[in-house]
């Protein structure tokens, strides 16, 4: 009767964000218009950087890809979230779920890798100038970057097929606007304990690691930029890592809370607010952060206005 009951839930219920119904459509257009502008934001940013060749140099090349990695992640959670403001039924069959966790796994790894990248490529940049051509080869910038692809498809593998052996027999009600392996574990009938170890040592693992990257790259910036006299090299070398560092920030702050800290399997709705941050808020942003504070980007999208007619000269 139990191999019964655990074979007949095969679909689950996304509760979504709580809300008084008054704000049902204005939350809708809200996020809605995030959407769209983070789509515009990070398409744009990824158009400026090919159709310019005075951009064709590794950190554009990086940011680029972070800017795809973003509307990838965005595009994982958002549209789902959106139909499920005026859908009758939140209902997501298990394969779907499974698919979309895979796919949230993989740009978030691959997110957390490329901002290390680009953390050490601001350390060569600045600390070693002279040998930055020869360190930070084209070579090298492929390698990284189908690392950097590969190490999330290998840790969405990893969790996606221990997410296999749960069962559920008692709830199918996910307390979250997406399937996340957080919400799955609580309504879950086996012991998720092998899980949320799995979970523990390889999404700590990626986290610390490219945390400490993030950390030791930029110590080292500091330290060049204040031996560096001339009051505009520091003010150019902060202008180009401030913008990393504020992305930096915003993003691993939620992610520590939600997967490495003590009993995160009890998380509720701070889980969820933490994870629209970076699911929905972050994707909007990085776009902002790196163009405002990026002279060339500017630049660029100057140009292209003036071609176009929407700025005068």
């Amino acid at each position: 009767m139990e191999t019964k009951n655990v074979t007949e839930l095969t679909e689950f219920i996304l509760s979504g964000l709580k809300y008084q119904s008054e704000w049902q459509i204005p939350l809708f257009l809200l996020f809605l218009m995030i959407y769209l502008i983070t789509l515009m934001g990070n398409l744009g940013l990824i158009a400026l950087i090919c159709n310019n060749p005075q951009l064709h140099i590794p950190m554009y090349f990086f940011l680029g890809h972070l800017a795809f990695v973003d509307t990838w992640l965005s595009s994982t959670v958002t549209p789902k979230m959106l139909i499920n403001f005026f859908a009758q039924s939140k209902m997501i069959s298990f394969s779907e779920c499974v698919v979309q966790f895979f796919s949230f796994v993989v740009s978030v790894t691959t997110e957390c890798f490329l901002l290390a990248t680009m953390a050490y490529d601001r350390y060569v940049a600045i600390c070693n100038p002279l040998l930055y051509p020869v360190i930070i080869s084209n070579r090298l910038c492929m390698r990284i970057l189908v690392s950097s692809y590969i190490g999330g498809l290998l840790h969405a593998f990893i969790h996606t097929g221990f997410l296999f052996r749960l069962t559920f027999c008692n709830s199918n009600i996910v307390h979250h606007f997406y399937c996340d392996v957080m919400p799955l574990i609580k309504i879950s009938c086996t012991d998720p304990s092998v899980n949320v170890l799995m979970l523990f040592i390889f999404s700590g693992s990626i986290q610390v690691f490219t945390i400490l990257t993030v950390l030791v790259s930029y110590t080292f910036v500091l330290f060049t930029i204040l031996k560096n006299k001339s009051v505009q090299s520091i003010r150019k070398a902060f202008s180009t890592c401030g913008s990393h560092l504020v992305s930096v920030s915003l993003y691993y702050g939620p992610l520590l809370f939600m997967y490495v800290r003590p009993g995160s399997t009890q998380g509720g709705d701070q889980d969820m607010m933490d994870s629209l941050f970076y699911t929905v808020i972050i994707p909007f942003l990085n776009p902002i952060i790196y163009s405002l504070r990026n002279k060339k980007v500017i630049d660029t999208l100057k140009k292209v206005l003036k071609k176009y007619g929407y700025v005068s000269n």
